[in-house]
């Protein structure tokens, strides 16, 4: 029932009729014109609806019913533009494999404008911005599903993410490695704020020995969303140290979720990186299959940067630019470098939290309280599932349901060789002793797992939507929106990979 084009001239001019999502100006568009370029949207061609969320439509106050009529279609596919204001592309800098790149932007992303609820609307593939440079401001069909999913899969996953109100589809070819088809995906988050708005800034400042605009940007970001960093004794400089803190601490807690889930972002420039410790820019990512700690799965990402094992030392490297950027406004170096030394200790505690709650140690009452013990459990299992190169996400769903059953032998099955594994596994049995079972079972069960956004899954709902069938991506969705739960009869979406998903490669092209 989505892939009815529509006549494009339907909702030809802006501020027509009422728009289908009632949006104001952005509070980041009240620092001036320096810091973004108004951008009308590049018309598509026969839009057609792909997916969407409706949770994302709820979180913005849309009717479930009613929001998606053909007004929503035009606007969200770039051919009508919000009535209430222009939309925007923001300018940035960053570092990308590690070396400054000097002046980015958003090439292909649209700020439409801002709910009433304080979360920000985003177009990405709705055309070229003055920051394109040599890109043509598009999506493809093809990246834009496996952004939206992924969007959706990690909200499941209880992970700080951008979220995904809905996709689009367009005829419109599309030149990547190959010929494809346009697409436009609507972004949803309280800000879209990453760590190279401040690197532009300061670079600029630079230049012009002068840092106006980098204050003003801190003093946004602090006043909407880091209102606890300015505390009435604190100078400005403590309080811009306070952020650089709070950002430090958010990042951390999100690289231990993504550690632990077996997440690998694949590009983390500091461009994508955002202020708010959100999962941004889904793009030659993967959730692993077998675990292997120096995955690399970008397939530009040659010299392996990016890999899974390096993505928390990369956080912190990243951390430093931004710390950097910042300099003008703190007192000297020694508060950006105590500000990120809050990095490792809130990594590790959330690192051990999360896996604490994968093994069923966690519990609320009578939970493991010897940290070491816990931490030395942990390795030893990492270095034994990395040793055997273990199905990741299949391990620790079998291993939720053998402490819920008390049969260990689907778990010991997935271990070619078995004599690590069966220590390890009284070490595990013995500590289990001192938590209540019924309740480790259950947190497990909450905590690990079925579904999760594997790349053939992804693979084979791409090629059905390339043909026009979205049933198998409305299936995927809706496990991945609550992958915990069973789902009697959709048992091969949570099964091993198949031989030919080793030859999936994702890269940065998109």
């Amino acid at each position: 029932m989505y892939a009815t084009p529509v006549n494009p001239q339907a909702c030809a001019q802006a501020g027509a009729q009422t728009d289908p999502i009632a949006l104001r100006a952005p509070g980041f568009a009240a620092l001036g014109s320096g810091f973004y370029a108004a951008q009308a949207p590049t018309p598509l061609p026969a839009p057609y609806w792909v997916a969407s969320s409706a949770q994302v439509a709820q979180l913005l106050g849309l009717d479930a019913a009613t929001w998606r009529d053909d007004t929503a279609l035009q606007m969200l596919s770039g051919n009508r533009a919000p009535a209430a204001m222009p939309a925007l592309a923001t300018v940035y800098s960053g570092h990308q494999f590690g070396v400054w790149a000097g002046q980015l932007g958003d090439g292909r992303a649209l700020l439409l404008g801002e709910s009433a609820q304080g979360l920000e609307v985003q177009l990405k593939g709705a055309g070229r911005t003055p920051y394109s440079r040599m890109g043509d401001g598009r999506a493809v069909l093809r990246s834009s599903i496996r952004e939206f999913l992924c969007s959706e899969a990690m909200h499941g996953l209880g992970i700080p993410t951008t979220r995904a109100l809905c996709l689009t589809g367009s005829p419109a070819p599309v030149h990547r490695e190959t010929l494809e088809t346009a697409a436009v995906l609507t972004r949803v988050a309280p800000s879209f704020v990453r760590f190279g708005h401040f690197e532009h800034f300061y670079a600029q400042g630079l230049q012009q020995d002068r840092y106006e605009s980098l204050h003003a940007l801190a003093d946004h970001v602090i006043a909407r969303y880091y209102p606890q960093c300015h505390a009435p004794t604190h100078t400005p400089a403590q309080t811009y140290a306070a952020l650089l803190r709070a950002v430090s601490e958010r990042t951390a807690t999100l690289l231990a979720q993504w550690q632990a889930v077996g997440f690998c972002h694949g590009v983390m420039n500091t461009d994508n990186m955002s202020i708010l410790g959100l999962t941004l820019d889904y793009g030659p990512f993967q959730f692993l299959d077998r675990f292997d700690p120096g995955h690399v799965c970008n397939h530009s990402d040659t010299a392996g940067r990016y890999a899974f094992h390096r993505q928390p030392a990369i956080a912190h490297w990243n951390l430093g630019c931004l710390a950097q950027a910042l300099l003008p406004l703190l007192a000297d170096e020694g508060q950006a470098v105590a500000a990120l030394q809050s990095f490792q200790p809130a990594f590790t505690r959330e690192f051990l939290r999360r896996m604490a709650d994968k093994l069923g140690l966690g519990v609320a009452h009578g939970g493991l309280q010897d940290g070491s013990a816990l931490a030395a459990l942990v390795g030893q299992l990492l270095q034994l599932l990395a040793a055997q190169r273990v199905d990741y996400p299949i391990f620790w769903r079998r291993l939720s349901h053998a402490v819920a059953s008390g049969d260990f032998a689907p778990v010991s099955a997935l271990f070619a060789e078995r004599s690590g594994w069966e220590r390890w596994l009284l070490s595990y049995k013995e500590l289990l002793t001192k938590v209540d079972q019924a309740q480790a079972a259950d947190l497990m069960l909450k905590t690990n797992p079925k579904f999760v956004l594997r790349n053939h899954l992804a693979e084979q709902v791409i090629r059905a939507a390339q043909q026009g069938d979205f049933t198998p991506l409305q299936t995927l969705q809706t496990l991945l929106e609550n992958p915990f739960a069973e789902y009697p009869g959709h048992e091969a979406w949570a099964d091993f990979p198949p031989d030919w998903a080793a030859s999936i490669t994702v890269s940065c092209s998109s």
